[in-house]
């Protein structure tokens, strides 16, 4: 077996009670062995990383589970890798996480509950769990204080938020707070009473567990609906991967939002809505992408140099540079302009989005039908004065 630590064994209690605080802490010293060597043809280079410790190795393995397996290297079900042990491998070099399983301690009131689990955030660790966490509910990470009873690990404490109806405008939703009296709950929700609105009761009354709390309109009709948040999406280019690559690393997940619209009718017809309040009660989960950036580099009318030249004077050669001035990317482009000479599919994007050699081949495309004086002409003439052209 391969071993990526070079500290002599300890009995076994300290060596589960070190590798417990240290995967969660990371205050063991790092260890490194890495292979310098470029890679031969049709071999890789893998950086793994395992318990603050780190190793290089070449392979010719097409995934982590063959590499492993050829280098000794042992994994439970129970940990965790990144990139996963069965992705196709197709880069020339990888970094590769190893998070191993450790003992975890969830206190959740007067609930305790131990598992064994890789992730680190407090969010991972009680899904992990089967439990649900609240947007307000607070949490805490901290090694185990009692030893004795519980053995050495990690300790996740939740401090819950208290939960209580709240009825806007004839709409009941279920809703949590951590404040401590009705007015702070109102403020930190961002929800401000109107002139014609009543509270059900005083805001200086504390918060209390399945209490209500009604705001009402006095006047104009008004309706409360659900809406649901779009969520973003985050796109991590992989320079390895032709564009057509498209992997969703972590699936996005829709908000949702509690809104209150003034309607005026007339006729028994809706002739007018205003949007009088709104409280999310479930933010959405942003979409993480993996998409193909691969782009083959054809050339044209400027050497590498001047266009290596070009692009230091336009943006210091800045592939995601916007400058706020309506231009984008490395030589600056406006998208009008991109659009025209980019080579798909980043023509569909925005410049500063592409990777950079598709803005080499944009202006490439760009100086093969007009002159570099006329679509550069500041850069040009320092470049002429430089002797670059």
């Amino acid at each position: 077996m391969r071993n990526l630590s070079t500290k002599r064994i300890a009995p076994l209690f300290w060596l589960i009670a070190s590798a417990c605080l240290v995967a969660f802490f990371g205050v063991i010293a790092t260890n490194s062995v890495r292979a310098t060597d470029k890679p031969e043809a049709g071999q890789r280079l893998l950086t793994i990383h395992d318990r603050g410790n780190e190793l290089g190795i070449m392979t010719s393995a097409t995934s982590l589970r063959q590499a492993f397996a050829e280098n000794d290297i042992k994994i439970t079900d129970s940990d965790l890798v990144e990139p996963s042990l069965d992705e196709k491998l197709v880069a020339n070099s990888y970094q590769v996480n190893i998070y191993r399983a450790r003992p975890v301690l969830v206190v959740d009131g007067a609930m305790k509950y131990k598992i064994l689990t890789p992730y680190q955030t407090d969010k991972q660790i009680a899904k992990h769990a089967g439990l649900v966490l609240q947007d307000e509910d607070e949490t805490t990470l901290e090694p185990i204080t009692d030893v004795a009873r519980h053995g050495l690990g990690v300790q996740m404490t939740i401090k819950r938020a208290t939960q209580f109806s709240l009825v806007m405008y004839g709409k009941k939703i279920t809703a949590y707070t951590m404040k401590a009296t009705v007015g702070e709950m109102l403020k930190s929700k961002g929800i401000k009473l109107g002139d014609k609105d009543s509270l059900s009761v005083s805001q200086e009354l504390p918060i209390a567990s399945d209490m209500t709390i009604e705001i009402w309109r006095e006047g104009k009709q008004t309706i409360t609906v659900e809406e649901e948040l779009a969520f973003e999406v985050e796109k991590i280019q992989d320079a390895d991967r032709d564009p057509s690559y498209r992997q969703v690393k972590t699936a996005g997940e829709k908000g949702v939002a509690t809104v209150t619209y003034e309607i005026v009718m007339k006729n028994g017809k809706e002739v007018s809505r205003q949007k009088i309040q709104s409280v999310t009660t479930k933010k959405p989960t942003t979409q993480v992408e993996v998409i193909g950036a691969k782009f083959v580099y054809t050339g044209g009318p400027l050497s590498d140099a001047q266009i290596q030249a070009l692009g230091s004077c336009e943006s210091g050669m800045t592939a995601t540079r916007n400058s706020g001035n309506g231009f984008y990317g490395a030589f600056q482009f406006m998208p009008s302009t991109w659009r025209a000479v980019a080579p798909a599919p980043y023509n569909q994007s925005m410049p500063h989005e592409a990777p950079l050699d598709a803005q080499k081949q944009a202006v490439q495309n760009l100086l093969s039908r007009s002159s570099i004086f006329t679509q550069f002409p500041g850069c040009a003439k320092k470049m002429r004065a430089n002797g670059v052209i």
